[in-house]
């Protein structure tokens, strides 16, 4: 398991600072090369740079910041609709359950276009852990399924969310990075009886 946490900063943070925080997520061994086959360690870190990009956005909201310009910066970076069809569910959507576009999963994060979003990213959580049960790498290693847990825990309360995820990750083709082309996130069955 991973623990991934942002650090307090005492300061606003800036557009600057969010594209340079959006630049870091990039592996930077995957950076040289867009071609470079898929292994687990990308996709670990990839995972990494997931999480930590959602504790930046409710840290930047928290802190008065430009938080639609922090997920904006987050999806550009993490979500290849720049470069087709992305496959996401969100974890809490239920009348608009997909998200098609850059805007509508936008608007999953922050608040915005659609009736039943609150801001996923802004509740703020203040840690994301993984509990990745597997990854399947493709025979060309040019896409990768993660499948697992993930425990976002609230910054507020300090209580962990556990949340189901799968994510499908192919490199981007200018700079390398793996981003993703398929997420899922439900929670977990309760059983009623």
């Amino acid at each position: 398991m991973r623990i991934l946490t942002h650090p307090n900063v005492a300061r606003a943070v800036t557009a600057s600072a969010l594209l340079a925080i959006a630049a870091s997520a990039a592996s930077p061994a995957a950076a040289a090369n867009p071609n470079a086959p898929i292994t687990k360690a990308d996709v670990l870190q990839a995972e990494t740079a997931w999480g930590n990009g959602i504790v930046q956005i409710g840290d930047v909201f928290t802190k008065g910041g430009d938080y639609k310009a922090a997920a904006a910066a987050f999806i550009a970076k993490h979500y290849a609709y720049k470069d087709g069809t992305v496959l996401f569910k969100p974890t809490k959507a239920a009348v608009d359950e997909f998200r098609e576009d850059k805007d509508q999963a936008l608007s999953y994060f922050v608040g915005g276009s659609e009736p039943e979003d609150h801001g996923f990213a802004i509740t703020p959580w203040s840690k994301v852990r993984f509990d990745t049960k597997g990854i399947y790498i493709d025979k060309d290693k040019d896409s990768a399924v993660a499948m697992g847990n993930y425990y976002f825990t609230n910054a507020k309360t300090g209580q962990d969310v556990k949340v189901d995820f799968t994510m499908g990750f192919k490199r981007a083709p200018k700079d390398g990075h793996l981003e993703l082309f398929l997420h899922h996130s439900s929670l977990p069955y309760e059983a009623e009886h």
